[in-house]
């Protein structure tokens, strides 16, 4: 799974965790809607919006980028594409838009065009390896942390999440919901140790037995493939989006697994054909 994706999971599930990054309030989160948008006619998407859940408001719209690959001609994609979504939508908002880096070092200004608007107060740069310490000390940052922590710390920290969830959700279903996230965090990390594996050094094993834990999983997981597919497929049909909603937790797993192989929304529909 690509890092961006861990990031759009993180925020489609967890939605305060961006909140907080930013420096607003993590009330915020019951005002918006994570959100992927497509600009037709132009053959591209803008895969992290969130967009404010009254259309009437002064509360901006957010475009959120995530980049953990060195790009040159990241600034000139990502405004020409944001412009072009403003022209075609005219949303009623105000907008700012939110670059998500791993250190500075993968950053590449392009300064003799974007210096102006660089410095714009409707955009932020945010480098997560220098964020202070009570930044750290938040649940929600944490977790957005936690991809990019090195191995050799990465398991201690997300036990400490884990811990840290238990004692301050007091949902059981968003609960279950977030150490998920944690666990697929440190699934991306080791990419060659198995779930089973995964589990045994959390002791999880008997946490996902519990039904309320399957049920957030399953939406959880759901959701994060229906954003994936949206963002190949821009014209997914209802009736997929419904049967993929269906799908049992096992049969969700193996359709993350296979997405990589699908060319068309036909090779979609005939797994589900042959798997659903």
């Amino acid at each position: 799974m690509k890092t961006d994706s861990i990031f759009y999971r993180i925020f489609l599930d967890y939605p305060r965790s961006f909140f907080e990054l930013i420096g607003e309030e993590s009330a915020q989160e019951k005002n918006y809607k994570f959100s992927s948008i497509e600009v037709k006619q132009l053959s591209f998407r803008l895969d992290g919006l969130f967009l404010p859940n009254e259309e009437n408001s002064n509360r901006p719209l957010y475009l959120v980028e995530v980049q953990f690959q060195p790009e040159e001609d990241l600034y000139y994609r990502l405004f020409s594409e944001f412009f072009l979504f403003l022209r075609q939508y005219k949303p009623p908002h105000p907008w700012q838009m939110v670059v998500i880096y791993p250190s500075r070092k993968i950053e590449r200004e392009q300064s003799i065009h974007f210096r102006n608007l660089l410095n714009l107060e409707e955009v932020s740069i945010i480098y997560l390896n220098e964020l202070g310490e009570s930044a750290k000390d938040s649940l929600g940052i944490g977790m957005i942390n936690l991809v990019v922590e090195s191995e050799e710390k990465s398991v201690p920290q997300a036990k400490k999440l884990i811990k840290k969830a238990q004692n301050q959700l007091s949902d059981e279903g968003s609960k279950r919901q977030l150490i998920d996230l944690i666990e697929s965090i440190i699934v991306y990390k080791f990419p060659k140790k198995s779930r089973q594996e995964i589990e045994a050094m959390f002791e999880l094993a008997d946490l996902k037995k519990t039904k309320v834990y399957q049920e957030a999983f399953t939406e959880g997981e759901a959701n994060l493939i229906l954003l994936l597919l949206n963002t190949r497929f821009p014209d997914l049909s209802p009736i997929l989006t419904e049967q993929i909603q269906g799908l049992s937790t096992e049969q969700l797993e193996n359709l993350a697994k296979a997405l990589l192989n699908f060319g068309s929304e036909a090779d979609l529909r005939q797994w589900l054909e042959q798997n659903g």
